[in-house]
């Protein structure tokens, strides 16, 4: 039923609660790939009289960022075993609620599996909900997880 799995991943131990449900999508036989992605936001810096940070920094820690991002999902996609399904690893760049959806979009996945901090009332306001920004921008089924630690920690 579904071909193309995406896995919007943050690098935090909460979102990789959707691996187990990911395995059991897999395992099931109804999808023929899945791709982890990571988005990462541009660097911005706090801008005070004075401060000034020259270009080739600004590259240094861009590059960085989108390295790092690529060496997690790399480590994460070697402890994973899911059979015949392709297992890719995408890194995007840009606000990660409009990556994400653009990417879901252009690439055609027929699936999102992503996890949610649970966060509510102001937290939710400030920071905003990407997997509910997913969930309404996207024309695909999007499976929401919300792991047992996020009922103590809604804000």
């Amino acid at each position: 039923m579904y071909k193309k799995v995406m896995v919007p991943l943050d690098g935090s131990k909460l979102a990789e609660c959707v691996l187990p449900h990911v395995e059991t999508i897999a395992k099931g036989n109804i999808v023929e790939s899945i791709v982890f992605v990571r988005a990462v936001e541009p660097y911005i810096l706090p801008v005070t009289a004075g401060d000034y940070i020259s270009p080739s920094v600004w590259t240094k820690i861009e590059t960085e960022q989108l390295s790092a991002a690529e060496s997690y999902l790399n480590a994460l996609i070697k402890k994973l075993d899911y059979g015949q399904v392709t297992i890719q690893t995408e890194v995007i760049e840009g606000s990660a609620a409009q990556s994400l959806i653009d990417y879901a979009t252009k690439t055609g996945v027929d699936l999102v599996v992503i996890a949610t901090h649970g966060r509510s009332g102001i937290g939710r306001w400030v920071w905003g909900s990407i997997a509910e920004r997913l969930l309404h921008s996207v024309t695909v089924p999007v499976l929401i997880v919300m792991p047992p630690p996020c009922h103590s920690t809604k804000t």
